[in-house]
């Protein structure tokens, strides 16, 4: 799973708003959804953010694990 969170921080430590990031990157507010929600971007999107912000990838994005998988036994206890 991708988590943006660094992207909204950066946004802070640099005094924009989600609305900035779309002018200066040149990216749609549903693109900005799309990070909201998580959803995959295409790296021309990420390059263009990196670019307007003056970072790299990893100022940006993190990589999290998943949660555990169920995979259909029942790790509760026994009734």
């Amino acid at each position: 799973m991708i988590s943006y969170k660094k992207l909204w921080h950066l946004l802070l430590d640099k005094d924009l708003k989600k609305k900035d990031l779309v002018t200066l990157a040149g990216v749609s507010t549903y693109t900005i959804s799309k990070f909201n929600r998580g959803d995959n971007v295409t790296t021309d999107v990420l390059q263009r953010i990196c670019k307007a912000l003056e970072c790299n990838i990893g100022d940006i994005m993190d990589i999290v694990p998943d949660g555990p998988k169920n995979d259909g036994h029942n790790t509760g206890t026994a009734r």
